[in-house]
C-alpha cells in the first residue's frame, strides 16, 4: 500500500502496518485536527493527526536508517524488530489525543478510572491516581489494553505492546532485554527519536503545520539534519547524537519551532476560542465529558464536540458554534508579566464589562527547565572529523540556549465585540 503525503511524498505502508492504521482506534485520528482552532486563523490548517502520525512514523524510519547505516546488528531480525518498534512508537504517540485541542483534557476522568495496568511498574514516578488523566495516559491505554493491543500482537509477534509504550513513556520499566543488542541498551536512543528536543514528531509537525498554514516559519533543512543524526554510547547506553557540522541546522530547527509558537500556535483567534471552550467545559452546565472506557473513547472526536456545542444553550458554547469570539482589546509581547494589562482588566471589571485575560508563554527549549528524566538522557554533539574529541551535551555545544534564555510572554485582553468601543473608550479615558 502507498500513501500520498504532500509533505514527504509517497510513503510505503506494509500489510502489517496497514492493519494497525485501519483499526478503529487509529482511524479516529482522521477526525482530530492537528491544530484545533487554528483553522479559524489559517483556513488551510484543517489537516489531522491521522496523516501527521503517519508522517512521524515515516521520519522515524528515515532517522533509524541514517543512525544505523554503519552499525552491524547481530542479525537482520534484531534490526527489523527495533526499527518496527520505533516506527510503531512514532505512529501511535498521539493516538490518545482528545478532541480539538489540549483544552478537552479538562474533562478527562481521574487516572485511576482508566485502570492502566502498565503503570503498575514505573520508575521515579509517584503518580497520584486521583489526578486527572491526560492524552498520554490514553495513548498508553490504547497501546497496552484495548482492541488495538491484540492487533499489534498479531501483526508483530516479536514485539509486545509494552515495548512500544516504553518508547513513549520513559518512566515505564521494560520487563525484559528487548532493547539490548550486543551489550548496548538502545531504549534511550529510540525513545529520543520519538520524544526529545530533536524528535521526529517536531520534524513532521513543523513542516506540516507551516505547509497547511501557508507560512514559512517552520521550514527547516530536515534532510541535512537527519543525515547528520548518529548515536553516542555512554555507560552501555546509546543516546541520540548530532554531528557538529549540523549544529547550525539544529539552531534553525529550534528557532523555527519557537517562531511557530509565537506566530501560529499562539495566534489571537486560536487562543480566544480555546479560552472560550475552557470556560464552557468548566461551567456548571457543561455536559461534555470524556469517558474512561477506552472503546467508548474511540467515538469522541472533533465532530462530536462541535455537534455537542451546537446543541448547547450555554453562552460560551454558542459563541463557538456561532463564530462569535471575543475581540482583542490589547496585546502585549514581553519577557515578563506587566501591571499595565492587569490595571486595564481591573477597570473593565469595575465597569461591568466582561473580559478575558489570557497569557501565552513559551521558551526556546525545554532544556531551560528539564525534568529529572530529561536531565538523565542528554542529546550529544560529536565531531565526525575528530574521533578523539570528547562528546558534549547539545545545550553546551551551542550558544542559542543562552541567547534565548528568556521566557516569551504574550498577554491579551479580550472583550465582547459588542462592548469593544465602550471598553476602548474607557481605557483611553483612564490613560492606561
Amino acid at each position: 500500500m502507498e500513501i500520498r503525503d504532500p509533505i514527504h511524498g509517497a510513503i510505503e505502508i506494509s500489510p502489517e502496518f496497514n492493519k494497525i492504521i485501519d483499526s478503529s482506534a487509529y482511524q479516529r485520528l482522521r477526525a482530530i485536527k492537528q491544530l484545533g482552532f487554528s483553522e479559524f486563523s489559517f483556513p488551510g490548517a484543517t489537516h489531522n493527526r491521522y496523516l501527521h502520525s503517519i508522517g512521524v512514523s515515516y521520519l522515524a524510519g528515515q532517522v533509524f536508517e541514517s543512525i544505523f547505516k554503519n552499525f552491524k546488528f547481530s542479525s537482520s531480525s534484531v534490526r527489523k524488530r527495533l526499527k518496527s518498534a520505533v516506527t510503531l512508537g512514532a505512529l501511535l504517540h498521539d493516538i490518545g489525543h482528545g478532541p480539538l485541542s489540549h483544552t478537552t483534557e479538562e474533562v478527562m476522568p481521574q487516572l485511576k478510572l482508566l485502570n492502566i495496568k502498565a503503570y503498575d511498574n514505573r520508575r521515579n514516578v509517584n503518580d497520584n491516581l486521583d489526578r486527572q488523566a491526560n492524552h498520554e495516559d490514553y495513548s498508553i491505554k490504547f497501546i497496552t489494553d484495548s482492541s488495538l493491543t491484540p492487533i499489534i500482537k498479531e501483526c508483530y509477534n516479536d514485539i509486545d505492546p509494552i515495548h512500544i509504550a516504553c518508547l513513549i513513556d520513559k518512566s515505564l520499566v521494560c520487563p525484559d532485554d528487548f532493547f539490548i543488542e550486543q551489550g548496548i541498551d538502545f531504549r534511550t536512543l529510540l525513545s529520543q527519536m520519538v520524544s526529545s528536543e530533536l524528535d521526529v514528531d517536531r520534524m513532521d509537525y513543523l513542516e506540516r503545520d507551516a505547509y497547511y498554514c501557508g507560512t514559512s516559519y517552520g521550514k527547516v533543512d530536515l534532510h541535512w539534519l537527519i543525515a547528520n543524526l548518529t548515536m553516542y554510547v555512554a555507560d552501555g547506553e546509546a543516546h541520540l547524537a548530532l554531528n557538529r557540522k549540523a549544529l547550525y541546522t539544529f539552531d534553525d530547527f529550534l528557532l523555527s519551532r519557537h517562531h511557530m509558537h509565537l506566530m501560529v500556535y499562539f495566534h489571537h483567534k486560536s487562543i480566544i476560542y480555546e479560552e472560550i471552550l475552557y470556560r464552557y467545559l468548566t461551567s456548571e452546565d457543561n455536559s461534555f465529558y470524556l469517558p474512561s472506557h477506552i472503546e467508548e473513547y474511540v467515538k469522541y472526536n472533533d465532530y462530536l464536540l462541535f455537534q455537542h456545542l451546537q446543541n448547547s444553550q450555554n453562552e460560551w458554547a454558542k459563541r463557538i458554534s456561532e463564530r462569535r469570539p471575543y475581540q482583542v482589546l490589547f496585546e502585549l509581547h514581553s519577557t515578563k508579566s506587566n501591571d499595565r494589562i492587569e490595571s486595564m482588566k481591573s477597570v473593565l471589571d469595575e465597569s461591568g464589562i466582561v473580559n478575558i485575560l489570557s497569557g501565552s508563554f513559551t521558551r526556546l527549549s525545554k532544556y531551560h527547565m528539564p525534568s529529572e528524566l530529561e536531565k538523565s538522557v542528554p542529546i550529544y554533539v560529536v565531531d565526525p572529523y575528530d574521533l578523539n574529541a570528547k562528546a558534549s551535551s547539545i545545550e553546551e555545544s551551542t550558544e542559542i540556549f543562552q541567547k534565548y534564555e528568556e521566557l516569551r510572554l504574550i498577554e491579551r485582553l479580550y472583550v465582547e465585540p459588542e462592548k469593544y468601543q465602550e471598553a476602548q473608550s474607557l481605557i483611553l479615558e483612564k490613560k492606561l
